[in-house]
């Protein structure tokens, strides 16, 4: 079963972004400025608010994280 993890190799700042787009099969890149538009559409405050809840709820991956 595939399990969302923040990413352990591909973070900027906590691995949300590079966790969700392995989890997805897509370049990272995509998500963040996915991310990075949604967050200035809602007015930054939610989207700030969103990606904290996350850092706090998603873990970390294992450094043998199973595919």
């Amino acid at each position: 079963m595939k399990r969302l993890y923040r990413s352990y190799t591909d973070k900027k700042i906590a691995g949300i972004c590079g966790g969700l787009g392995e989890y997805l099969g897509i370049d990272p890149t995509v998500v963040r400025l996915g991310s990075a538009i949604l967050c200035i559409a809602t007015g930054f405050f939610p989207g700030v608010i969103a990606y904290v809840i996350a850092w706090v709820i998603v873990p970390e991956a294992p450094l043998s994280a199973p595919q």
